[in-house]
């Protein structure tokens, strides 16, 4: 029977494309590869003999490295079997060696500990400021009556130049010194023959004036605002903390123009850049550390000294602290824990002021006569010249080859050592062989057999040798038997001994 609808189209759905798997292998010439998991190749008898005899040198390898010897000490008396005092000279080597190796670890540890304490060292960065003058009315402005030509501008105007140079006032008193002992040195041998001076190459200076500053700004007068425009820098910050600055944001000078023809009091506002950076302190914990300007770490390090001089701690685990007058007026509260201590000193902490530097600009004609510079001297922070020494000392490939063929060399000795170790054992035996053949040999065939008793098992464990001596026999305080061992002996063995049952 026929249903009485008519059935709709079923639409035909296009076949799926499965995705392309790595293990399996797409179309092209060639049998189609299933994805599922191959059978390993077997290994030919070459390879299994190659696989074998690498591990078979692991092993070996392995097995030399514990048998490798390492005592370096060498045998008691030998000077008295050696001609000369070989011996006792190795020994003042051997202590000398163990001195120098101490002294070397711990200067390291020193440099090492030097370095991460980022030493500063304040130096004095000169500044000159001066400024020139153009196109002002005492200088006639060029202007000609009988010609026609105007030139474009006519306006008077100024230029400012900001110029810092660092002071090395050490490391040139240094360098007079090694070129005076040269030319000491030139002057006391009189056949020495004349040379070519040599060149000297430009040295560019490792700190620029950019360099200690991160921002810079120009302060008009108040009357002038809005006609001068503001003079402003800002140091773009790096990319990375190995990345160097763009070539513009780093120079020794600053120079801008502005239109003007009267006298202008300006202030130059220089904020200064510092790594650590320094803050300002307040006037509440100034008292605790004593520090108007310091860093982060120096703040923490005065307050945990301060507590530890007038003994604030709490527990011993010394993380909690109370809080005298001083720090109760300077954290606001009573008790309080080490951990958190850059959580209170932050409210304390502010940025440094910048520093100003009062400047007139100075356009009148008597000036400009003989311009003079203004002069300033500002203390900045550098880092210690030693210690980019101290890091290419840490970081110098040639330590780590060092270590190795100090290394090797031990190894070597370590040999010798145990070579001298088995001759001065010959020589012992040949030597109480010689002075008396009977004795020795029998106490020398009484210690193999004891040897032999305790490998095969066959002896007790601390027996020692078979006692059927005459020592044995005897009695008395002086005896083997009147010692403690021999007491804990016998008193071990009668209890060991088993009941009899009465019957």
């Amino acid at each position: 029977m026929q249903p009485g609808y008519r059935p709709y189209p079923q639409q035909q759905v296009p076949p799926q494309r499965t995705p392309h798997s790595a293990g399996q292998r797409r179309g092209g010439i060639g049998p189609m590869m299933s994805s599922g998991p191959h059978h390993q190749v077997p290994l030919t008898q070459a390879q299994i003999a190659q696989q074998q005899q690498q591990q078979a040198i692991q092993v070996e390898m392995a097995k030399r490295r514990s048998r490798k010897p390492t005592d370096k000490n060498l045998p008691d008396n030998l000077e008295d079997s050696t001609v000369g005092d070989m011996a006792i000279r190795y020994q003042e080597l051997r202590d000398f060696e163990r001195r120098l190796d101490a002294t070397m670890t711990r200067k390291r540890l020193d440099i090492v500990d030097s370095v991460n304490r980022s030493v500063k060292r304040w130096k004095t960065l000169r500044i000159w400021i001066t400024n020139t003058a153009e196109d002002q009315p005492w200088q006639g402005n060029s202007l000609s009556a009988d010609g026609y030509e105007f030139p474009n501008n006519l306006d008077p105007n100024y230029r400012v130049k900001i110029e810092g140079r660092l002071l090395d006032d050490d490391d040139d008193l240094d360098k007079d010194d090694d070129e005076n002992e040269d030319s000491k040195a030139k002057s006391e041998d009189p056949d020495r023959m004349e040379e070519d001076p040599k060149p000297k190459a430009a040295k560019a200076p490792k700190y620029r004036f950019s360099h200690f500053f991160k921002a810079l700004g120009v302060d008009f007068p108040s009357n002038r605002k809005g006609i001068d425009q503001n003079v402003e820098w800002k140091k773009p910050e790096r990319a990375g903390p190995s990345s160097s600055l763009p070539a513009a944001a780093d120079f020794d000078e600053l120079t801008f123009k502005r239109n003007g023809d009267q006298n202008l009091n300006v202030t130059i506002n220089l904020y200064r850049h510092e790594e650590p950076e320094r803050y300002s302190i307040s006037t509440e914990l100034e008292d605790i550390v004593d520090l108007a300007e310091a860093t982060r770490q120096e703040v923490v390090m005065g307050i945990w000294e301060y507590i530890k001089l007038m003994g604030l701690s709490e527990d011993e685990e010394k993380r909690n602290f109370r809080c005298d007058d001083l720090l109760r007026k300077a954290l606001g509260i009573d008790t309080g824990s080490i951990p958190k201590l850059h959580e209170y000193i932050t409210p304390h902490l502010k940025p440094l002021a910048p520093v100003k530097l009062p400047y007139t600009i100075r356009l009148d004609q008597e000036f400009h006569k003989d311009p003079q510079p203004t002069v300033y001297d500002v203390r900045v922070a550098v880092d210690d010249p030693l210690r980019e020494k101290m890091l290419s000392f840490l970081s110098n490939a040639g330590y780590a080859n060092m270590l190795k063929e100090a290394a090797s060399l031990d190894d070597q000795l370590a040999i010798i050592i145990q070579a001298i170790h088995v001759s001065k054992a010959k020589h012992t035996f040949l030597t109480s062989l010689s002075e008396d053949p009977a004795t020795f040999v029998r106490d020398w065939l009484s210690s193999q057999k004891r040897d032999l008793d305790v490998i095969m098992g066959e002896s007790m464990r601390g027996a020692g040798e078979d006692a059927s001596g005459d020592e044995w026999r005897k009695g008395g305080k002086d005896s083997i038997w009147s010692t403690v061992n021999a007491r804990e002996s016998v008193t071990v063995m009668l209890s060991k001994q088993p009941l009899q049952v009465p019957r």
